[in-house]
């Protein structure tokens, strides 16, 4: 009976240790029991904790609270639209890039761009294109890893640079340095003057029209030059006052059909720009371009991607299903640690009259506790890949996206380990209020 007496100070965390594992395997079922029931709730609330974060995360992290998206009113009174449109006419695009309001800004447009490759036995195939300006890739921090993006004299003077994928540069040139080397795009050939490294914002904010979660573009060009060289347009278009979208004459069309994005460092910033849209629409109400006088809005990153509702809603309403069920869980580990730690009342009456604390036994049980957990979070963690590659067969792009990465991780053991213990505090405290004396005279 020695073991039952309180170690000396310094080894009290292993003595609790040792004693919690000797009582948990003195009983497997019922350990088996509390350690099932704590992974089924991590690994179902886990499952849909992760694709929630990975759906509602920051594209930009760091950056995207800089990142406005500029909306104005062009269209005609008839229109009938109530909510201002989230992009731009060729000619109010232009007049704000080349305001150059902001310490940096992008007028941008989605296309598909058919590659020739230069070994004739290989066929063409279409990637996906950013037809952009020159500040698209240090306002949206783009990695590069080998050369560097365009500069604003390019969009002038619609020269033939690209800016291409690492993905497409190992298609293409098996990932050498390609810096220098063309592209033949439909008919034009383009140089390559950078190669990014993987980059891929998640969800796809600077363009929504191409899809929430679109995969980051293959190979990006100026938009003047592709707009000469006449390549096909990806995205969204709405016209108005007969406007067709006709290809031929878009620049002048009454159409929104391109994005644009302003970066502003602080809150003086934003407010002088909020200051200079509202004179420009002014400007174009007196001129007679714009029939309507509709303030202006600044719309931020997070703001675009609620007014979009671009996180699934069917995904939340999972997470608060799957934590509903970890609490049911909870619930029930309660009670079967309860009824253990009630069952082992004799033991612990042993203890006290030999000299132990309620401390010394609180602390044991609570230690058990958080034992069930860490094993509850090693079976969980499994539960949760299963599910997600479960999550991954559904073809849906924001389902793809679902992976576990090193902050869940970390999130499944240190739930787990918190719940479980968290769990267990009444059992224990239950457990330790018991007289000593009524279990030594049934002895």
């Amino acid at each position: 009976m020695c073991h039952l007496l309180r170690p000396p100070v310094g080894i009290e965390f292993g003595y609790h240790l040792e004693m919690a594992v000797r009582s948990l395997r003195r009983n497997p079922m019922l350990t088996t029991l509390m350690i099932v029931a704590v992974a089924l709730g991590i690994g179902a609330c886990m499952t849909t904790l992760t694709a929630l974060h990975v759906l509602s995360g920051d594209p930009l992290p760091g950056r995207s609270q800089q990142l406005y998206m500029p909306r104005l009113e062009p269209r005609s009174k008839d229109s009938g639209e109530e909510v201002l449109p989230y992009q731009l006419t060729w000619t109010d695009g232009m007049a704000l890039l080349h305001a150059a309001r902001g310490t940096h800004q992008a007028l941008m447009l989605g296309g598909s761009a058919t590659i020739y490759p230069d070994d004739p036995a290989s066929d063409a195939f279409i990637a996906p294109a950013r037809y952009t300006s020159a500040d698209f890739f240090p306002m949206f921090d783009v990695p590069l890893q080998f050369g560097q993006g365009w500069a604003a004299a390019d969009d002038e003077n619609r020269a033939h640079v690209a800016v291409i994928s690492d993905a497409l540069n190992q298609r293409l040139f098996a990932g050498e340095n390609s810096v220098g080397r063309s592209i033949k795009v439909n008919e034009t050939s383009f140089r390559v003057i950078g190669v990014m490294l993987p980059w891929r914002p998640i969800p796809h904010f600077y363009d929504l029209s191409v899809g929430d979660y679109a995969k980051a573009e293959d190979i990006y060009l100026p938009l003047t030059s592709a707009r000469t060289a006449h390549l096909p347009r990806d995205g969204g278009i709405e016209c108005w006052s007969g406007g067709s979208g006709d290809e031929e004459n878009m620049e002048a069309a009454p159409c929104v059909w391109l994005q644009f994005w302003v970066q502003l460092d602080d809150a003086a910033a934003v407010a002088a720009y909020r200051t200079f849209l509202d004179g420009y629409v002014r400007e174009q109400h007196a001129a007679g371009r714009y029939e309507q006088l509709v303030p202006t809005a600044l719309t931020g990153v997070r703001g675009l991607l609620d007014e979009r509702k671009v996180v699934p809603g069917d995904v939340r309403l999972q997470f608060w299903l799957a934590a509903a069920f970890f609490v049911v869980c909870l619930v029930n580990t309660v009670g079967l640690m309860l009824a253990k730690f009630m069952r082992r009342a004799g033991e612990l009456g042993v203890r006290r009259a030999l000299g132990a604390s309620r401390r010394d036994i609180f602390a044991q049980l609570v230690v058990e506790a958080g034992i069930i957990g860490l094993a509850g979070g090693v079976l969980g963690l499994g539960l949760a890949w299963v599910g997600l590659l479960l999550v991954r067969i559904n073809p849906d792009r924001s389902a793809q996206l679902a992976h576990l990465d090193v902050p869940m991780l970390v999130t499944t053991f240190v739930l787990s380990i918190l719940a479980s213990m968290l769990a267990g505090l009444f059992p224990a405290w239950r457990a330790c209020q018991v007289p000593p004396g009524l279990h030594l005279k049934s002895q």
